[in-house]
């Protein structure tokens, strides 16, 4: 641990919580925590489903149910099943709380403003810039990856839009009945394992590894959605399928890929892999990568 890196992330983190208000039990003078604020905020005039809530923002059950009793106590929202399906809660907000919702929304950009105004152009121009940066830091280090079964509908659905991506992108299209044959039983331990990124528990992104008996291990299916694009998502992912890999004793990683993915072969040449011939048959691929891997 960096314990000066981490001094400073503490530090702007006191720094923040004071500025916005964070602690003020009465948030921009509307007699209620910044925590049932936000959540206000976030039902929104449209409303929102309960479960859509608590994961969004990161909340357990009891503390989201708490808040909404007290925004349901304050006349501000009902909480009533969706459409009959009393599996399924959903948030409204009442007419009192539609009105709330829109002062919230003017307070908010008059508050915004107090922060830039004291400043010059340039230096308003410089935090805009700057915290348009942090945020995007900030979502990159909210993504989390772990192994998941390729059966699992999550992971069916990168799949589906990796094929769909690839689809827009190859000069032939992409028919996956085509593309060299994936098994879900290849991309399960012990035969191999299935990685999925998510944000706010949403999949963006995924990347699986075989590992061939006697022969380099084999990576597979890397995508990442455009919402988590240029946040090293994609890297990531690499390093985590070869350290699968490196950990169970495979020296050295390999993978194909189309020419028209040009971020790609850019991310495989900065880690690492060089360009050996091709070790199979594979329809859409023109180039062959090959890394070696400290066990």
């Amino acid at each position: 641990m960096d314990t000066e890196l981490v001094a400073t992330v503490r530090r702007f983190n006191r720094t923040v919580t004071q500025r916005v208000g964070a602690l003020d039990d009465a948030y921009m003078a509307r007699g209620r925590p910044l925590a049932q604020a936000r959540l206000l905020w976030e039902i929104g005039p449209d409303g929102a489903e309960v479960a859509a809530l608590r994961s969004r923002l990161g909340l357990d059950s009891g503390h989201l149910s708490r808040l909404l009793r007290a925004l349901e106590g304050d006349g501000l929202v009902t909480v009533a099943p969706a459409g009959g399906d009393g599996r399924v809660r959903q948030a409204t907000l009442t007419d009192a709380g539609r009105a709330e919702w829109s002062t919230l929304d003017e307070r908010s950009d008059a508050f915004a403003w107090s922060i830039l105004e004291p400043l010059t152009g340039p230096r308003r121009t410089r935090l805009v810039a700057a915290m348009a940066e942090v945020e995007r830091l900030l979502v990159a280090s909210m993504v989390t990856i772990e192994p998941c079964p390729p059966g699992d509908p999550r992971a069916r659905v990168c799949v589906r839009a990796y094929a769909r991506d690839v689809a827009r992108r190859f000069d032939d299209g992409f028919d996956p009945a085509l593309s060299s044959p994936l098994g879900d039983d290849e991309l399960s331990p012990p035969a191999g394992v299935f990685l999925l990124a998510t944000l706010d528990a949403e999949p963006v992104g995924c990347g699986a590894v075989k590992l061939h008996p006697g022969a380099p291990a084999e990576i597979k299916r890397v995508w990442v959605s455009e919402a988590v694009r240029g946040l090293g998502v994609g890297r990531r992912l690499l390093d985590e399928l070869e350290r699968y890999a490196a950990t169970r004793g495979w020296t050295a990683v390999r993978l194909d890929t189309n020419r028209n993915l040009t971020e790609a072969l850019a991310l495989y040449r900065s880690a690492g892999y060089r360009e050996v011939e091709p070790f199979n048959t594979e329809r859409y691929a023109h180039h062959w990568f090959e890394k070696r891997l400290v066990p």
